[in-house]
C-alpha cells in the first residue's frame, strides 16, 4: 500500500495516524506475514486481539450511557448485535478496507478480501490501531459516527412490545390484558394470524403476522401507539 492509497483510507476513516506503521499493521493478513516471515513482517492478528477488547468497552459504554433504563439483558444483547461479524464486516465494505489487505498469494486467490470474518477482524485491527496511536478519544467518535446510528433501528426491531404494554397496564391496579386470534388466512405455509388485544376485555389494538407471536407483538406495538399518544 503506497502512501497515496493510506491517505485515503485515512481520509474515510475520519482520522489522521501519527505512526502510520500501525494502520499497516492493522492492514496485514497473517498468510502475507508468514510469506514474508524473513522480512519480518507482523500480521495483524495482535491487533485484532486488543481491537476487540477496545470495541467492545467503547460500545458497552456507549450503551451504558444512551440506554440509562436499558436491562443488563437487554444491553448485552444490543452490544453483541454492534459489534458481531456482520456489522463489522458491512463496516469493512463501506470503507473499501477488503481493497487494501495485504494477502498471501493463495488468500488472494481465493477471494480473502471479500471474506466477512477477515473484514471485521481487520476493522478491530484498525480500531486498535486507532487506539494506540490517539487513545479512545478518536475510537470513541468514531464509534459514535459509525456504529451508534445502528442503536435506535436494532432498538426497533429487538423490541418486546408486550412487555413494554403489560409495564404500562400493571401501574394501575386491577388491569387485565389478553390477546385474542379473531382471523386466520391463507394457506398453511403462508398463514396470516390477526390478533385482537383488549384491556379488559375492551379492544385497544390489532396486529397481523405469520405466527400467532409476530401478530401479538404487533397489537401490542398498535395499542401502545394509542396509549402514548
Amino acid at each position: 500500500m503506497n502512501d497515496s492509497q493510506l491517505n485515503e483510507l485515512q481520509g474515510k476513516l475520519g482520522y489522521k495516524f501519527k505512526d502510520t506503521s500501525l494502520l499497516k499493521a492493522a492492514l496485514t493478513h497473517s498468510s502475507y506475514a508468514n510469506e514474508n516471515k524473513k522480512s519480518g513482517v507482523a500480521s495483524n492478528e495482535r491487533l485484532e486481539f486488543l481491537g476487540d477488547s477496545v470495541l467492545g468497552m467503547t460500545v458497552a459504554a456507549l450503551i451504558y450511557k444512551s440506554r440509562p433504563k436499558m436491562p443488563e439483558g437487554q444491553m448485552t444483547k444490543l452490544r453483541a448485535e454492534l459489534v458481531c461479524e456482520k456489522s463489522l464486516a458491512a463496516l469493512a465494505v463501506k470503507f473499501k478496507l477488503g481493497e487494501c489487505l495485504l494477502f498471501g498469494r493463495g488468500e488472494e486467490r481465493g477471494g480473502g478480501c471479500e471474506r466477512p470474518s477477515i473484514l471485521a477482524d481487520a476493522v478491530e485491527a484498525v480500531l486498535a490501531a486507532i487506539y494506540l496511536d490517539g487513545g479512545f478519544r478518536p475510537v470513541t467518535r468514531f464509534i459514535d459516527k459509525h456504529l451508534a446510528p445502528n442503536m435506535d433501528r436494532l432498538d426497533t426491531e429487538n423490541r418486546d412490545y408486550k412487555t413494554a404494554l403489560q409495564e404500562i397496564i400493571q401501574e394501575k391496579p386491577g388491569q387485565s390484558l389478553s390477546y385474542h386470534i379473531v382471523d386466520e388466512s391463507g394457506p398453511d405455509h403462508l398463514k396470516v394470524f390477526t390478533v385482537e388485544v383488549r384491556l379488559n376485555n375492551k379492544p385497544i389494538g390489532f396486529g397481523a403476522g405469520k405466527s400467532k407471536k409476530e401478530a401479538e407483538q404487533t397489537a401490542a406495538k398498535s395499542a401502545l401507539g394509542d396509549i402514548q399518544k
